[in-house]
């Protein structure tokens, strides 16, 4: 999914649901979870991260590409719903 797709389908959402709508990440569809974002972050920030401090990092390898978009799970909050994977948009 590119970044002006998800925005696009956000944008949907929040015409429907409105802005202040709870954005939760659904993992593993065959046990989902529903997770918390941490946030969102991109391949250039964390290669950089590496650079700037490559002793903390010393375990860690950078990502492939700086021009990708990472949204970063949270936490989980409760079990999911495998529905989530046959009504979802755009997949």
């Amino acid at each position: 999914m590119t970044l002006e797709t998800l925005i696009n389908l956000l944008t949907e959402y929040a015409e429907e649901h409105g802005g202040d709508a709870e954005i939760r990440l659904m993992t593993q569809e065959n046990w989902p979870f529903e997770n918390h974002i941490a946030g969102v972050t991109s391949g250039i920030e964390m290669n950089q991260a590496s650079e700037d401090d490559p002793s903390e990092y010393f375990d860690d390898q950078d990502v492939a590409e700086d021009n990708t978009i990472y949204i970063v799970e949270g936490g989980q909050i409760c079990y999911g719903s495998k529905r989530a994977w046959e009504t979802c948009r755009d997949c």
